[in-house]
């Protein structure tokens, strides 16, 4: 059994510890200890790092009560080793973990959900809830778990005896066997739990719930705490000030700024897409009347003036009209349409002169092309059909 020098002191970041064992695993080396101060991967909480001696520590593992070190280097049974955990990790993932339990404690007692899901990322967190929180409920969860940070309430972890532990209603999302670590946030939450914490919440200095969705019938919520939560507001901000900026306007009028941006986009959209009409006819106009077909290739009209064109053109020849939109380099989408064949019947024969994939009605026809502008020019106006519907 290695002792879990973590248990009692989350601030133990440097200490020393005898090798135990050192055996090859998969691209690195499983050492033992008789202590350590590194916490394993456990409870939705990543493993620390750090180093043991002169090794890098990978990797953290605990099973059957022993610890496993997976580090970089081999260490000497026998030896005495200094091990140093990676601090500012540490205590982010601290940070991160204690508000998670107050989050957790306050959507329990304020709302009667439970936490069915917990993962600790980088720079963000997830918590699963059992039931659903709306605009509202959430801003009050978020304000009630800062004001327990604010009153910097103590944070006690300890494993208490059995017959303690029957007295005891705490969370726990699975039935536990033998010695149980319980964490307590005083009036605010009781729960199992195999990590390291603050001493007190006014260490976590902030907590953020930046997204909810529903999920699995309830609800997941992204949340970060203390330094992350600093972190994330300074690039929120920068994003701001960017956008304040940009859009000449002060920050706190953002929104209305984008609205405004975005109905003279709507406005230039149906002004560019009148336009493209107008000029899909004048084009039709200037290209008149052909017995033959007509070959069009166009890279400024949209997807509806694209259409009324091709019908425009078809109108007016004896063959088709075959409109193609795009470029050499990345190809061409076509439209074919025609008042006298059954395209239909004449998909295969087109598509192998242009060499297209498309097909559509006996009207009109849509693919993409992969041949060079002038090889398709010079295949369409080549190509003769002698099916007339």
């Amino acid at each position: 059994m290695t002792e879990k020098l973590y248990d009692h002191d989350s601030r133990l970041f440097s200490f020393r510890a005898l090798v135990l064992a050192c055996e090859p695993a998969q691209r690195a080396w499983a050492v033992t200890l008789d202590r350590t101060a590194f916490f394993p991967e456990g409870g939705g909480q990543g493993a620390d790092r750090g180093r043991i001696g002169p090794a890098e520590v990978l990797d953290v593992q605990e099973k059957d009560n022993i610890i496993y070190h997976y580090v970089n280097l081999p260490l000497e049974p026998g030896s005495t080793v200094t091990g140093q955990v990676d601090e500012q990790l540490r205590l982010r993932r601290m940070q991160n973990h204690s508000g998670e339990h107050i989050v957790s404690g306050l959507a329990h007692s304020l709302f009667g959900y439970d936490n069915v899901g917990f993962h600790m990322g980088e720079g963000c967190m997830t918590i699963d809830f059992s039931g659903e929180l709306d605009d509202g409920q959430l801003m009050r969860l978020e304000q009630a778990a800062n004001r327990v940070v604010w009153e910097d309430r103590p944070v006690r972890a300890w494993y208490p005896g059995a017959e303690e532990l029957r007295e005891l209603e705490y969370r726990s999302k699975k039935e536990l066997k033998g010695e149980v670590r319980l964490v307590e946030i005083k009036g605010v939450d009781l729960c199992a739990c195999c990590a390291p914490h603050v001493s007190s919440t006014g260490e976590i200095g902030l907590i953020r719930i930046l997204n909810a969705e529903r999920h699995r019938g309830g609800m997941r919520l992204e949340v970060v705490c203390g330094r992350d939560a600093l972190e994330d507001a300074l690039r929120r901000h920068a994003a701001t000030v960017a956008v304040s900026q940009a859009l000449s306007v002060p920050q706190d009028k953002i929104a209305s700024g984008v609205g405004r941006l975005l109905g003279e986009q709507e406005r230039q959209k149906e002004r560019i897409a009148a336009l493209s009409l107008e000029l899909a006819r004048l084009k039709a106009e200037a290209l008149g009347r052909t017995e033959g077909n007509h070959c069009v290739f166009d890279s400024v009209l949209d997807e509806v003036a694209l259409r009324e064109l091709t019908n425009l053109l078809a109108d007016n020849c004896g063959g088709l009209a075959a409109v193609f939109s795009g470029s050499d380099a990345e190809g061409y989408r076509y439209i074919i349409a025609s008042r006298r064949y059954d395209l239909r019947a004449l998909t295969r024969r087109i598509n192998e002169a242009v060499g297209g994939k498309g097909g559509g009605s006996s009207l009109m026809i849509q693919g993409r092309a992969s041949k060079d502008a002038e090889t398709i020019r010079k295949a369409v106006d080549s190509l003769r059909l002698d099916n007339p519907a």
